[in-house]
């Protein structure tokens, strides 16, 4: 199983919390104490703070950011060259759809349609496991950064809050990330109460796939608004702190052999991958001492983006399947 208990209560809210010396093995100790005792020369300093600043600017590789939007933009897309030649390959949206006559469901939206009409549909049920089944081969949260056309503009928000955030003009307002876990308890209520899915009519995720498909409708302003949000007030937010599907596809990757491992002995510990990072909570273990084994699998909230593997410059975090490194 991919990750712990701990990075499952991180997932959910709770603050990582820096390791009991009882809790470190005996083998990430020695490398602890080696680097605790080597000295860093005023070179090394400056060519660290030099690399943070590249980072900043945007001067690093960018390979496996552009492999995912490649990847995310092709099937979005297919599915509105589909809809508009009528092949009937990729039917439907990023929330339910058929794939090549495969019946497939966001696990999230499915639960709120099961509540509200307190029945399971047989295609809504087969729909939820396929994909239940292929978010726990591809690694749960690799949905949001690989796929979800909502994510593709909230990068862009993002960089925009940077810039302005750079200049002083605009200042990031976080809230406490266990928000999110209210926010999935709350809607799911909703939908069993009211017996109509609230989410699946905020869900910007399916307002945008739709847009691209059958052009853009009124819901489109709640979009845009969520996006001036997160320019102007609060990064990332509803990713970071609403998305009830994020939490469900976190908690499918639980059980993923698909994750990126972190390698103690060659990290220098710049901190350009926490940076980058959408999710840094799940970085914890970069820090200096924090790392509780010589290899880590990074938590259950990682997206698998990719950014930190991009910008590591000690080839510290990979790409891992099962044994198999990349």
């Amino acid at each position: 199983m991919k990750g712990n208990f701990e990075a499952l209560a991180v997932m959910f809210g709770k603050a990582p919390q820096k390791p009991k010396p009882s809790e470190i093995k005996e083998a990430a100790q020695v490398i602890h104490k080696q680097k605790k005792a080597k000295s860093i020369s005023k070179e090394e300093i400056a060519k660290i703070r030099q690399e943070l600043v590249d980072v900043k600017r945007g001067h690093h590789s960018k390979k496996w950011r552009n492999r995912r939007w490649a990847f995310l933009i092709t099937i979005n897309l297919l599915f509105t060259f589909s809809f508009w030649v009528d092949i009937q390959l990729f039917e439907g949206s990023m929330i339910a759809s058929r794939v090549l006559g495969f019946h497939m469901a966001d696990i999230y939206s499915a639960l709120q349609v099961a509540l509200a009409y307190q029945f399971m549909f047989i295609n809504l049920v087969i729909g939820t496991v396929t994909v239940a089944f292929i978010w726990i081969v591809l690694g749960g949260r690799s949905f949001c950064s690989w796929v979800c056309p909502y994510h593709f503009l909230a990068e862009w928000a993002e960089k925009i809050h940077l810039k302005l955030a750079a200049k002083k003009w605009v200042s990031d307002h976080p809230f406490h990330r266990g928000v999110r876990t209210i926010f999935w308890i709350v809607f799911t209520l909703l939908a069993f109460i009211l017996g109509y899915s609230l989410f699946n009519t905020l869900n910007p995720v399916g307002i945008v796939s739709r847009a691209l498909i059958y052009g853009s409708s009124l819901a489109m302003f709640w979009v845009v608004l969520l996006l001036l949000f997160e320019i102007f007030y609060s990064r990332r937010a509803w990713c970071r702190y609403v998305c009830p599907m994020g939490l469900t596809y976190g908690i499918t990757g639980a059980f993923s052999p698909l994750q990126i491992s972190y390698n103690l002995p060659n990290c220098q510990h710049e901190g350009a991958c926490r940076t980058v990072c959408e999710v840094p909570h799940v970085l914890e273990c970069v820090k200096k001492g924090r790392a509780k084994d010589s290899q880590i699998n990074i938590g259950t909230d990682c997206t698998l983006c990719g950014a930190c593997v991009d910008v590591c410059p000690t080839d510290s975090l990979r790409f891992k399947i099962s044994m198999i490194s990349e």
